[in-house]
């Protein structure tokens, strides 16, 4: 199966984890999910990009433009008794005297912390952004998402199971009360929700969404990239983000116009709307793959931390 296959089968499924999260007496199988994923695609008036389309190469690497540095991580996680992996970007020029706000990206249902350097190619697009001189210097941090002893990405017989679904909602303690702190004890970081910002793609955007808008204390910055099934009930996370008033300086949400999964994303945005909340709103021209969610942390990150 190619990548692309693959990655399509991985997004039907999701339909089907929303299912095991939402109602646990719904059928789940593989020929539910895939019809889930393919249904008609139905856009609003405001259902339309909020910028311009990012330049040719943006997310490739270029000769004479400095590299971050991708290194390893590993901490000691409450939630599944084991050590677990993370990746961390450090900016060109990392100066350990100096101190920096941090972003946490979450990866997919299918994925673990490799997905947004690798798939995504998330470093080369910071690195052009910040050789433009267009984000804050920052650590992003891109951890497994999956919170079991045993996280490693499952094979396609088990992507859609209870027991994965699971892993992604423990990760919100796991996320909090391990990772976060250890980020913080081990980097020159800036400690505090207004320099601490939360996205994801996919199962990583329904995550983040989930946590970023119930702990504002945790997260001022929250982005959900084309959020999956396991996205929270969207009148619940339109009411936490108002509640969290001028906590949260900042609530991107996108998802593409050819993407099945696009009713989460509307969704939310349409009850944010409902209740005055101040948030971004994208709607770009792809489908759930990685050109949407290259294309929207490029647009995300520019914003962060100003």
């Amino acid at each position: 199966m190619t990548d692309h296959l693959s990655r399509i089968v991985i997004a039907a499924a999701l339909c089907a984890i929303g299912n095991v999260v939402h109602a646990q007496d719904a059928a789940v199988n593989a020929d539910n999910a895939r019809a889930n994923f393919a249904r008609p695609v139905v856009l609003a008036a405001d259902d339309v990009r909020a910028f311009s389309a990012p330049p040719a190469g943006f997310a490739d690497a270029h000769a004479g433009v400095a590299q971050g540095k991708v290194e390893p991580f590993t901490y000691a996680s409450a939630v599944t008794g084991t050590r677990r992996a993370a990746n961390v970007w450090l900016p060109p020029g990392f100066d350990k005297s100096r101190r920096y706000p941090v972003l946490y990206l979450l990866h997919g249902i299918g994925g673990n912390q490799d997905e947004w350097r690798g798939y995504v190619r998330a470093n080369d697009v910071l690195d052009n952004l910040l050789a433009a001189g267009k984000i804050v210097p920052m650590i992003v941090v891109m951890p497994n998402g999956r919170a079991l002893a045993d996280d490693r990405s499952p094979p396609p017989d088990r992507v859609f199971t209870p027991e994965n679904a699971a892993g992604f909602a423990r990760f919100e303690r796991d996320l909090l009360e391990s990772l976060v702190p250890a980020i913080d004890a081990a980097y020159p970081t800036l400690a505090d929700s207004g320099h601490r910002a939360l996205g994801g793609l996919s199962m990583g955007g329904g995550q983040a969404l989930n946590f970023g808008l119930g702990h504002p204390q945790a997260f001022a910055w929250v982005a959900g990239f084309s959020p999956a099934p396991n996205t929270d009930d969207a009148a619940r996370l339109a009411g936490e983000a108002a509640r969290a008033g001028g906590a949260l300086k900042l609530l991107y949400l996108s998802c593409g116009n050819r993407d099945g999964l696009i009713n989460v994303a509307q969704g939310v945005h349409r009850q944010l709307k409902a209740r005055g909340v101040a948030h971004v709103w994208n709607v770009d021209g792809y489908g759930h793959d990685r050109d949407s969610w290259a294309e929207n942390l490029y647009q995300y990150a520019q914003l962060l931390f100003r």
